[in-house]
């Protein structure tokens, strides 16, 4: 980062990148007692093949596929976005949103955002519907996914931030971009 930035727009950039991470890690530490659960009440052979083959289909696609190739760099661009360019107040506030594409960005990051949203809040539901061990076995997937998605969200923040570029773009409308 540039000393010639204000301090406000680093903490704006830097809260956005927190924020996105510490959802990120919320939901981890929330799913992991239901994986330490069904481990520990143990799993017939045909409940650890599952769980192997869903911690591996989770980590390729939610993982590598869903955070590291496509979210992860998106969310600090976007980060990086709002460090180069003064947001409104409500901006700010709300920088995490702004990184995941909620608002001001292009009409196919929002819908990307707002229905990923939607069809994780359904998959909730649904998984909590399981009784162990296969909930657990299910959350174990999307632990490795989210750990995954975490870590590439801060190797993600110090490559760019470093760079000081954008690695890809922020999906900003060119309205934003105009003056």
């Amino acid at each position: 980062m540039s000393a010639k930035q204000p301090v406000q727009q680093r903490l704006v950039a830097f809260w956005g990148v927190l924020g996105v991470m510490a959802i990120v890690l919320f939901a981890i530490v929330r799913l992991t007692p239901f994986v330490i659960s069904a481990l520990e009440a143990g799993l017939d052979v045909v409940q650890w093949i599952a769980f192997a083959v869903n911690i591996i289909v989770m980590a390729w696609s939610e993982g590598y596929r869903g955070f590291q190739s496509k979210f992860s760099p998106r969310v600090v661009a976007r980060a990086l976005y709002l460090y180069r360019h003064p947001a409104s107040l409500g901006t700010q506030l709300c920088a995490p949103l702004f990184c995941i594409g909620y608002f001001d960005a292009c009409r196919r990051t929002k819908v990307g955002a707002w229905v990923g949203t939607t069809g994780i809040v359904i998959l909730i539901l649904l998984v909590h519907q399981l009784e162990q061990p296969w909930r657990g076995i299910v959350d174990a997937g999307v632990v490795v996914g989210l750990s995954w998605g975490l870590i590439s969200l801060i190797v993600m923040a110090v490559k760019t931030f470093s760079a000081g570029e954008y690695l890809v773009s922020p999906k900003v409308p060119d309205r934003y971009n105009n003056g």
